[in-house]
């Protein structure tokens, strides 16, 4: 049955490519992206037991790492880190019939009710579901009712961890979910020995569960020689290793481990505070990451150094300014729904608790190298904090790692209230929508679908800020043979955002500039220039002004498939139809330039243009406040007034 197993593994292993096992191992609702696993040395492995826990048992223990000499934990010591909420779903009972559940599909029967677990299991096709079976997290309730001393939950847990360790020897990277996954089994681990320990009330770990020693060794092994660099699943592993360290007195890994933070945190996080993931919600989840990795040197009595702390406190000033006025992330990247969370003493403090204690970030907007730029109109100064807008637009390196094909979107709050959004992402369980929401087409920008896309570095040409406008110019070239500028002014008091998009090209494209709406708004086309989206308490007009160009096109799509359009993705799990305006031109060249007003429901939104010399003029009205925004022939966006 061994062989069988193995068999069927490895056939799994090679059609799940790693970029979709990734998905979940950051142990949040977002998902991952292909991590490289490097070349190392393979050790010598051990013949393999077949008994169950209840008899000692040499388990595969990677020769590699070798006896050194033992050092005296701190008292703290490794403190387990828990489950990240996978055995929620998941009682006691669940866990002694071998029942695994994660997401939204059903509970599935994933052993013969011993412990006796079918690995290779992956019922519904799902890549993340896969991955989560082999992290071990599942068994949480076990491993705690083990600690409170209930034996047939420290038999049977301990059958089914065994029953890992027999099925996928070392090296098991071969089953990418197995591979994925080995940092959060490493942390399942050593929560079982504590668990163990605390339950038999032992100071020591009984012969017979040797077994569960020599499996931490070789997962140490398999970190030290597949250490996945300077992103989050590399911070994950070197925290791990660390655990394993820590919990033997080796060390020869703490440091090992150690080294790899300091060499990974400033690559992970640059000297402006943004990270490498190419996402909001990973920069959140770094924050925390990294907070733990120092906290977990520090409680062994360990030196973690200058570098994680310094780091940090850089990336709390950035999240500060990738928060809306109404508490949640901007949805850049592989980043769900999510509300920012307090850190006393930092600016996320302030932005948590709506200015009402923390120190107040020192700036209103931000450039920051890595391909961001945050603005808003203030850090509630003059309005109430919440009424307050806010705006991300993308630029910098092409995409990698947890990053969308986004570059020049731009993202919209006005008063609190989405306006423009990014639709979020999917996950890595195969369909449209996984293959939509990182695209073009699920972001606030020009496309070109008639041409062949790639992924390119997107230039920041310039900028301007004043007190009541921002500008900013920037330029790429999205397939070959066409080229893409954007010139952007945000406006304040009005707050309007105004976008000038200009296509060139050998032949003839057809050229998109699209706007996705939140759901649940009512969008009505009132003329081939104009859309209005209608919601609870507010209305956004789309303009699409004519410039120097034949008139284009105005439409609306929405919770539309193969190909996917429209929708909203606040999670990996849920998917809501939200209408996107697109403003269309077709030719050579084009010239689309969009206006997006916000208003109060019943407020009078209207333009009017002029032309005087090479410059062109647009008057907006909005209720009683006027502006007029002059574009010079080169794009240009000066507000006059």
């Amino acid at each position: 049955m061994g062989g069988h197993k193995g068999e069927l593994r490895r056939k799994l292993g090679n059609t799940v490519a790693l970029v979709a096992v990734c998905a979940l191992i950051c142990g949040i609702a977002f998902t991952g992206a292909i991590v490289l696993l490097m070349p190392s040395e393979k050790g010598h492995i051990a013949p393999v037991g077949t008994t169950r826990p209840t008899a000692p048992v040499s388990q595969p223990v990677a020769a590699p790492v070798p006896a050194a000499p033992r050092t005296t934990p701190a008292t703290k010591g490794y403190t387990c880190p828990g489950y990240s909420g996978l055995q929620q779903k998941i009682p006691l009972k669940m866990v002694l019939e071998d029942t695994f559940a994660w997401g939204n599909n059903p509970p599935y029967k994933a052993g013969n009710g011993s412990g006796d677990i079918k690995w290779e299991s992956n019922p519904y096709q799902d890549p993340s579901w896969h991955l989560w079976l082999h992290s071990l997290r599942w068994l949480g309730n076990g491993i705690d009712s083990m600690k409170a001393g209930n034996a047939a939950a420290r038999t049977h847990t301990l059958a089914i961890i065994q029953d890992w360790v027999r099925d996928n020897p070392f090296p098991w990277k071969s089953d990418a979910s197995a591979s994925e996954s080995t940092m959060h089994r490493t942390n399942v681990l050593i929560c079982a020995r504590q668990a163990v320990l605390t339950g038999l009330h032992a100071k020591t770990l009984p012969a017979q569960y040797k077994w569960l020693d020599d499996a931490l060794l070789t997962h140490a092994r398999y970190m030290i020689d597949h250490w996945s660099g300077s992103r989050n699943h590399g911070t994950d592993e070197s925290i791990a290793l660390f655990g394993v360290g820590c919990t033997f007195g080796r060390q020869d890994l703490m440091k090992k481990a150690i080294d790899r933070f300091n060499t990974g945190v400033v690559q992970s996080i640059d000297s402006e505070g943004t990270t490498n993931e190419q996402s909001v919600g990973y920069a959140g989840f770094n924050y925390r990451l990294w907070g733990r990795a120092a906290e977990v040197v520090r409680r062994c009595g360990q030196s973690p150094g200058p570098a994680i702390d310094a780091r940090r406190k850089l990336l709390a000033d950035w999240m500060a300014l990738a928060t809306k006025p109404n508490g949640e992330l901007f949805q850049i990247g592989n980043t769900t729904r999510d509300k920012v969370q307090s850190v006393p003493g930092t600016p996320w403090e302030f932005v948590a608790t709506q200015g009402k204690s923390g120190p107040r970030p020192d700036r209103r907007t931000g450039i920051f190298k890595g391909g961001y730029i945050f603005g808003r109109t203030g850090w509630g100064e003059k309005r109430p904090f919440g009424a307050e807008s806010a705006y991300s637009i993308r630029f910098g390196p092409s995409k990698k790692y947890h990053g969308h094909d986004d570059h020049m979107s731009i993202n919209y709050n006005w008063h609190g209230q989405d306006v423009l959004i990014d639709p979020g992402y999917y996950g890595y369980k195969k369909g449209d929508l996984q293959a939509w929401a990182p695209s073009q087409a699920a972001h606030n920008v020009m496309t070109i679908p008639t041409a062949q896309g790639r992924l390119v570095p997107t230039r920041l040409v310039g900028s301007v800020s004043t007190a009541n406008s921002d500008y900013y110019e920037l330029a790429d070239d999205p397939a070959g043979g066409v080229s893409r500028i954007r010139d952007v002014l945000i406006l304040k008091d009005p707050d309007v955002v105004i976008a000038l998009d200009r296509g060139e090209s050998g032949s003839n494209q057809r050229y998109e500039t699209l706007w996705h709406l939140p759901p649940g708004q009512a969008v009505t086309v009132q003329s081939p220039t104009t859309a209005v989206a209608t919601g609870t308490t507010m209305q956004t007009h789309l303009f699409q002004i004519p410039f120097g160009a034949p008139t284009g096109t105005t439409t609306v799509e929405q919770g539309k498939s193969n190909p996917a359009q429209g929708w909203y993705l606040p999670d990996i799990f849920n998917a809501k139809p939200a209408p996107v305006v697109k403003f269309t031109q077709t030719g050579q060249n084009a010239r689309i330039l969009s206006v997006i007003a916000p208003s109060a429901n019943g407020e009078k939104v209207t333009y009017s243009t002029r032309s005087a010399g090479t410059n062109f003029f647009v008057e907006l009205s909005i209720g009683a406040k006027k502006v007029t925004v002059k574009i010079t022939p080169d794009g240009r966006l000066t507000r006059m007034n």
